[in-house]
């Protein structure tokens, strides 16, 4: 205890200036922060706002956030009328991905299906080959369900004739190669998307609780007796952020506690890195509503411009599609964007078991960020505004 203190009043006797600093900036907060919980506590929304958005997000939205395509009705022309031609039905009536919209007599009656929209995709059997005809309107419905099905009608030929060669399997297949899954090896989308709705959980409730505090103060006269107040700006700004830091905490905790006790899913990483990130994401977004804030004089306007930047960054950051599949000119915006970084190292650690050297690059990259943002947080508020 002697040494301890011995070490203290050292450190006091040698840097007075920073020990009272650091005292004067404590002694602010603890009031400030005392008014920001109180506010919190006695608002009738925001406390089951907290507790009730993550539970939603984390118990519905897996469940309907997927890309796996399934229910594609198929229409089957069978000329054919073979043995074989209707084992190849059987097993795409069998198929989970597939709903069998009975056999046409010709294509042209089958095509009416697909105009109406009664119908998917097209399977000819004509002579022992097979045509494939998919509605494209739906893009990623026509090529993902004509994929199955070649998958389909590809094993199906090398079944009645396994001596064939290669080439005259469908989609390429090569005959005797089987794929090797590393991660996620059940191939579970919720899997790979319950880390992307980590993002959209802190992306909401760190970035909109903050914007709407300073502008809600605004509107109700209440900033103008902050301003008034030897309250430094570094006090004030760090006053907003910690509260809903600490909302970060609470809110990734439920997150993965629902993960486990919902889906079975646990980290295949460590579990501190998911709170380093999901803290420093939160550091970017809790800044960035409280800079639009600053800017802001009414709750409406601070909403829609928040919201403009919120969509743009979550469809911009490869949340569900590659980023590779962008123009170029949208894939640089890529470099600025903390989403993407935060979904490629959460994905990393919570999917492939990553530790931090392999996300030092996200890591480096959202510090950077966050700790500018939460700069400009602090320049962009100013005491002195009307």
């Amino acid at each position: 205890m002697d040494s301890n203190k011995d070490n203290k009043d050292y450190f006091v006797t040698k840097h007075p200036s920073l020990w009272e600093g650091l005292g004067g900036l404590l002694a602010c907060l603890l009031p400030l922060l005392k008014k920001e919980f109180l506010q919190i506590r006695r608002n009738a929304f925001l406390p089951k706002l907290i507790v009730l958005f993550p539970i939603v997000i984390m118990c519905v939205m897996p469940w309907v956030m997927q890309m796996e395509v399934k229910n594609i009705v198929v229409d089957v022309v069978d000329i054919d009328h073979t043995i074989e031609s209707q084992r190849l039905v059987q097993q795409i009536a069998a198929s989970n991905y597939f709903i069998f919209g009975g056999q046409k007599a010709t294509y042209a009656e089958a095509m009416k299906d697909i105009e109406k929209g009664r119908a998917d995709v097209i399977l000819e059997i004509r002579n022992g080959k097979y045509l494939i005809a998919a509605n494209a309107v739906n893009g990623t419905k026509g090529a993902m369900g004509s994929a199955y099905l070649s998958q389909i009608v590809a094993s199906h030929s090398a079944a009645i004739a396994p001596s064939a060669p290669a080439a005259n399997t469908l989609s390429g297949a090569v005959a005797g190669t089987s794929p090797l899954v590393l991660y996620n090896k059940g191939q579970n989308y919720k899997l790979f998307m319950i880390p992307a709705l980590f993002a959209i959980v802190m992306m909401l409730m760190t970035g909109f609780l903050p914007t709407l505090n300073i502008v809600g103060e605004k509107e109700a006269g209440t900033i103008e007796q902050i301003n008034v107040t030897p309250v430094s700006k570094w006090s004030f700004i760090l006053a907003k952020l910690i509260p809903y830091w600490l909302i970060a905490l609470f809110v990734i905790t439920v997150c993965l506690l629902l993960a486990w006790l919902v889906y079975g899913l646990t980290p295949a990483g460590s579990v501190w890195l998911v709170y380093v990130l999901a803290m420093l994401l939160a550091l970017f977004f809790s800044s960035f509503g409280l800079i639009v804030s600053n800017y802001s004089d009414t709750m409406q306007q601070a909403m829609f411009v928040m919201w403009f930047f919120v969509v743009s960054i979550m469809l911009l950051s490869g949340l569900f599609t590659p980023t590779r599949s962008m123009p170029q000119w949208a894939y640089l915006t890529t470099y600025i964007n903390p989403m993407h970084y935060f979904i490629e190292a959460i994905r990393t650690v919570f999917i492939r078991g990553g530790g931090v050297q392999q996300i030092a690059h996200q890591l480096f990259a959202l510090v950077v960020i966050g700790g500018f943002m939460a700069l400009w947080a602090v320049q962009s508020y100013k005491k002195n505004s009307k």
